[in-house]
């Protein structure tokens, strides 16, 4: 069988900031209490919005990206999703034709239909103007609708509503023009809104009551939508190689890897990548523990460093043991905040500046505004690799870069990447999948496991 067949639904905006994670949230959350097997991809690199999903969905949540990934792997994982999911949903990134690729152009190679969440609670008719430009902007995209997000009263729903079945004006003389198909609305609500933070939103894990929250916008949203329909079928075709890509080359090898609040930006797809490949994975705290696990290897993945500066700088034993893993010249991957946490000096927004790790000589400072933002392909030694950077620091270092990332289509030169011994560090986050051969040399310091 080359073909697969399951409902699937694109929810993206004109623009960031609209409530996407909000809207796709709730819906993964009326289905899952339904017992519907929903599968949530997140387009394009995002590591916090894939939390809050799956929380609301039950199940992991993966990237696509036609870019970071290619189209091969893109296919692949819908396809599987095909074969158990009642319904696929995508959360996309930014507006809906920002970037190349955009999310857009995702649903458009896929053929799956576009719902576009739009921020009404400071719009009227005009609510009508940004759906028809979002729904006709490019032609043979599959647009599926419109959704109202943060609307006021009931009375606010009827005004966007009919706005929708307003004729196009270069319509009036000739056959009406009807407007894009309303698909819901959510109120504005604090009960129901999302905290957010300068790299996003609020991790699901410091959010409290983040299941009442999804619940309550469930609930709301449930009263306007048919929980009996799903979105239309998608006809899923099955890759040349439906085979996760994988190396062997890790079998055994136990990799260490820090994951609590300071440091949570992983890739499931490279989690499961490094599981594939045979390696052993143990999860440490830089926060709580104060010892290493028995691993040959550490990953340190990005994450939110500076916000638990003073707890990471007075876990000195945990510090000297990743010293003493790194003298013994075992592998160090480090990722943006973990690489930070690698720095001999970190300073935060508010002045304070703690030693840390002392395996880079130098220190970070944070910032308060972007310092750079996206894809990035870099070819070191083991091969190349890509990933995304995304970060609100600056990095003084005396360390001799060994290669930089380079965007695509871009002249700008990318993130820097540093070696000392056995550790290999930069701001880019690395999707494993990309280079498995690579990252087997990464993680085994280049001796077959």
């Amino acid at each position: 069988m080359n073909r697969r067949h399951c409902p699937a639904l694109m929810v993206s905006a004109p623009a960031s900031g609209q409530g996407k994670t909000a809207v796709t949230a709730a819906l993964a959350r009326i289905y899952a209490n339904l017992r519907r097997r929903v599968q949530i991809f997140k387009c394009g690199p995002d590591f916090l919005d894939p939390m809050i999903l799956e929380q609301a969905s039950g199940r992991p949540v993966f990237q696509l990206d036609l870019w970071i990934q290619g189209e091969d792997e893109c296919r692949r994982l819908l396809w599987e999703a095909a074969e158990f999911a009642d319904l696929v949903l995508i959360e996309g990134v930014m507006g809906l034709f920002d970037g190349t690729p955009s999310s857009a152009d995702l649903a458009r190679f896929f053929n799956i239909p576009v719902m576009a969440v739009i921020d009404a609670g400071a719009m009227a008719e005009t609510f009508a103007a940004v759906a028809f430009g979002l729904s006709r902007y490019q032609p043979g995209l599959p647009f599926a609708g419109v959704f109202a997000n943060r609307t006021g009263s009931k009375r606010h729903v009827r005004i966007l509503r009919s706005s929708l079945d307003a004729s196009l004006p270069s319509a009036r003389t000739a056959t009406a023009a009807s407007g894009p198909k309303w698909l819901g609305s959510l109120p504005r609500s604090a009960d129901i809104a999302l905290p957010a933070r300068h790299l996003g939103l609020v991790q699901a894990g410091e959010i409290a009551d983040l299941n009442t929250r999804l619940n309550k916008a469930a609930e709301a949203l449930q009263w306007e939508i048919s929980t009996t329909d799903l979105p239309p079928e998608v006809e899923f075709i099955r890759p040349a190689d439906d085979q996760a890509p994988c190396s062997p080359s890790l079998r055994g090898l136990r990799i260490g890897i820090a994951k609590d609040a300071a440091f949570s930006f992983i890739y499931r797809a490279n989690l499961d990548f490094l599981e594939k490949s045979g390696a052993k994975l143990a999860f440490f705290s830089p926060l709580r523990d104060n010892a290493l696990p028995d691993v040959d290897s550490l990953y340190f993945p990005g994450g939110y460093p500076e916000l638990y500066l003073q707890a990471l700088h007075d876990n000195s034993a945990l510090l000297q043991g990743i010293q003493k893993h790194h003298q013994s010249g075992r592998p160090i991957l480090a990722e943006c905040g973990g690489m930070l946490y690698l720095m001999e000096k970190l300073r935060d927004t508010r002045g304070l500046e703690l030693s840390l790790a002392g395996i880079i000589p130098g220190k970070a400072e944070m910032r308060k505004s972007l310092a750079a933002l996206g894809a990035q392909e870099v070819e070191l030694p083991e091969g190349k690799l890509r990933g995304h950077t995304f970060h609100y620091s600056e990095l003084d270092t005396a360390l001799t870069p060994v290669a930089f990332g380079k965007y695509p289509a871009k002249r700008d030169r990318g993130e820097a990447v540093y070696r000392t011994g056995n550790l290999t560090a930069s701001y880019i986050h690395l999707y494993f999948p990309s280079n498995p051969r690579a990252i087997s040399a990464l993680f085994t310091g280049g001796r077959e496991s």
